[in-house]
Parts: C-alpha cells; sequence; structure tokens
C-alpha cells in the first residue's frame, strides 16, 4: 500500500515520504495512529503544499535565527533544580527546559533542532550551549543552580 508519512516512523519512514509498505502494517498500526495516510493524487499535492510550507517556515525561522546569534552569545540563562550535595541533578535539563528558560529571558524562538545537546545536563554549574543555524553558531551560557 502506497501511503505518505504525516510524521517520522523509526525504521520506516521520515515525515512526508511517500513509500509502500505493507497492507496489513499500514492498516492495523500506522493509519489507526495517523501517522501516515494513504497515498492519493490529492493527498500527494496537499502534503507537497504542506512540505513547501514547512521549508519556507523553517528558512524564515533560521533567518530570524541567524540574525538574532550575535544576542544569543550575550544571553546567560540560570535554570535551579534538585540536586544532591555532589552536584548531580535529580532530573536533567534538556532542550525542551532550555528553549522556554530562553524564551523568558530574550524573547527569542528556538528550534529544538538547532540546539546541540547530545545528552540532558545533570551537573551543577556553568556550560556552554551551542546553538547552529546553518553554517553559523553561536554559544549561550546555561548555569545551573541547585534549589
Amino acid at each position: 500500500m502506497k501511503v505518505i508519512f504525516l510524521k517520522d516512523v523509526q525504521s520506516v519512514g521520515r515525515k512526508y515520504d511517500i513509500k509502500n509498505v505493507a497492507d496489513g502494517y499500514a492498516l492495523n498500526m500506522l493509519l489507526p495512529k495517523k501517522l501516515v495516510e494513504i497515498a492519493t493524487p490529492q493527498a500527494i499535492k496537499k502534503i507537497e503544499e504542506m512540505k513547501a510550507n514547512d521549508l519556507t517556515q523553517k528558512r524564515i525561522q533560521e533567518e530570524l535565527l541567524q540574525k538574532n546569534l550575535e544576542a544569543i552569545n550575550s544571553i546567560v540563562v540560570t535554570i535551579k533544580g534538585k540536586a544532591n550535595e555532589k552536584g548531580h541533578l535529580f532530573a536533567g535539563i534538556t532542550k525542551e527546559m532550555l528553549i522556554s528558560e530562553i524564551q523568558k529571558v530574550s524573547r527569542l524562538n528556538i528550534d529544538p533542532e538547532l540546539i546541540v545537546l547530545p545528552k540532558p545536563i545533570k551537573e551543577v554549574g556553568e556550560h556552554k550551549i551551542t546553538i547552529q543555524a546553518g553554517n553559523k553558531k553561536a554559544e549561550l551560557t546555561l548555569v545551573v543552580e541547585s534549589i
């Protein structure tokens, strides 16, 4: 069955891909969870428009971010969390937490994909966080404090 992926499905397809999958898999797993849509000519046209809009929005956001990279370099974000006496946080600092704090401090809307954070931060102290938009990079300072 030919389907259009509406979301990324690990090891199967990425968002907006058009692929053939087994009928049973599509009917029993992917369609009920609204991960795919059956690939009709109208659906393909609609998805291509959505894909173009997403690309346009992403480009606009990256252009705005590249303009704001200078401002990002001077941002200092402070997040408080519960930690033990050795300075290890009980819950790690994730990209989502970081984005919400950046929005509070600077009112910049940053896409989580642009933040280079291989794993959640679990240490109290000062950390440098890299934000990469295209070929430009900026670093902001994250201060993690214990409550």
